[in-house]
């Protein structure tokens, strides 16, 4: 079947939102090398201000983008092995510094068998709390809000899964119905795009949904679902880690995208020189002191390609030193590409924590990943 064409106006949005947070996590990174630094209390203050703000920008980005999937299209899910009880725990992380600076307090609380574990995307229903949190924590004022998941057995080899949202205290506006609209009007844009996706994403788990009335007022969000068990999930020993710390080096002509590479590698205790364009990033590889190579494709003078072409062609360890392309072009096609020039896998831009260490785990040796 071919597709159809994308229109003018989401042609628009999807540029515009990528370009937004690229800068936005830019921003992020930037921000946080800052509060490294020995700063004033109020230079700390603006720049934990800056750091809030880019962060809020970034969630509403992710959250429209994933809106407007789930209109056009059939949301990704991304299934694997979980426990539950560790998907509680991580809910409670994701929320308890946001509830304390709304001055509410978060309990979260887990019910069935400790070791219980389901094939699920846990992102996916981590976005589901995220939705009735948002909106519950909107509408209380000095109280308290109360997320439980409780699971149990519903077949030989099906879980059932009950989850629910209470706000408790001084409710403000318990209702959690109405259309965006209305939502957004009584909590504010985030609030009301977290929970029309949480709605969303819901309806893509085969889930269902419903509001209890509360004695004293409000309402608690319930939401039910059936998934497949997994095995239990047993911790692998861990392997002695390296005392050298790996070192990279970072190829891109933006001295933003530098410093965020730089900033990244930094919180996997990795070392880092940089280069502006292939022709320095040549000169510095054949020195062949470096554990990985993150090379931006688009530069000026030598592309990451070419690049990458003439490290290869170098002889002795310099030549066989991994590398990564970082690229906003990351489709299937281009893959290939800069595979068949030589590197060993891609990382998109903007950077994230978590595809870096992954991207490290694989190239490094062992030893050096270990350490990462």
């Amino acid at each position: 079947m071919v597709p159809l064409p994308m229109s003018p106006s989401e042609f628009f949005f999807d540029q515009v939102t990528e370009e937004i947070r690229i800068q936005v996590e830019g921003m992020r990174a930037l921000t946080e090398r800052l509060g490294r630094q020995h700063l004033s209390a109020d230079a700390t203050a603006c720049v934990e201000g800056i750091g809030e703000a880019a962060s809020t920008v970034s969630r509403l980005l992710m959250t429209a983008q994933d809106l407007k999937t789930a209109a056009t299209e059939r949301l990704s899910l991304s299934l694997a092995p979980r426990q539950l009880r560790d998907l509680m725990d991580e809910v409670q992380e994701r929320w308890i510094t946001r509830a304390r600076e709304s001055g509410v307090t978060l309990l979260v609380s887990y019910e069935g068998d400790p070791a219980a574990a389901a094939l699920i995307d846990a992102h996916r229903l981590h976005q589901v709390f995220d939705g009735f949190i948002g909106q519950a924590i909107s509408g209380v004022r000095r109280g308290a809000v109360e997320a439980s998941l409780e699971v149990s057995s519903s077949g030989p080899e099906t879980l059932r899964l009950v989850g629910r949202v209470r706000g408790a205290g001084e409710v403000v506006d318990g209702s959690l119905s109405g259309s965006i609209e209305e939502v957004t009007a009584r909590f504010g844009l985030e609030t009301a795009l977290g929970a029309a996706l949480g709605q969303r994403i819901l309806q893509a788990l085969d889930g269902q949904g419903h509001t209890e009335l509360n004695a004293g007022g409000g309402e608690t969000a319930v939401f039910i679902l059936e998934t497949p068990c997994a095995p239990t999930i047993e911790a692998e020993p861990a392997e002695p880690a390296s005392d050298r710390a790996a070192h990279v080096l970072i190829v891109d002509d933006n001295a933003t995208n530098r410093m965020v590479a730089e900033t990244l590698c930094e919180m996997f205790d990795c070392t880092a020189e940089t280069a502006v364009d292939g022709v320095e990033a040549v000169d510095l590889a054949r020195s062949g002191r470096f554990d990985l190579i993150l090379m931006d494709i688009k530069m000026p003078r030598m592309d990451g390609v070419a690049a990458t072409r003439a490290i290869r062609a170098l002889s002795g360890p310099a030549g066989k030193t991994p590398i990564i392309a970082l690229t906003a072009n990351a489709d299937p096609e281009d893959a290939a590409g800069y595979l068949a020039a030589g590197m060993i896998g891609v990382v998109e831009k903007p950077m994230k924590p978590e595809n870096l260490l992954r991207a490290l785990q694989q190239a490094l040796s062992p030893g050096d990943a270990q350490a990462a």
